[in-house]
């Protein structure tokens, strides 16, 4: 799943999170998941983490796309899942 909208338009992070939160309520609990430009800033990470602990999930690991691949992931995300534990990789960007 991929929220379309840019990271750093004002209003971004209330537009993806209205999205993703509709998805993430829907689906049912357990089910796997991989999505794709999100979270893209650390307010939405944490809004997210809030959401999985609500419901007693958490996240096996987290992939990144280098910003050349025209996917932001923010510096502040990285740093916040390697805090938290969660592995954290990133992939190269396509050609």
């Amino acid at each position: 799943m991929r929220p379309g909208s840019t990271p750093g338009v004002p209003g971004n992070d209330q537009v993806q999170l209205a999205l993703l939160r509709k998805w993430f309520w829907a689906r049912k609990p357990d089910a796997g998941f991989l999505l794709e430009g999100f979270p893209a800033t650390l307010l939405q990470a944490l809004v997210f983490d809030e959401w999985l602990e609500a419901r007693g999930e958490n996240l096996t690991a987290v992939f990144a796309v280098p910003l050349s691949a025209g996917l932001p992931v923010s510096g502040e995300v990285a740093t916040y899942y390697r805090t938290q534990g969660v592995p954290f990789g990133t992939l190269p960007a396509a050609a």
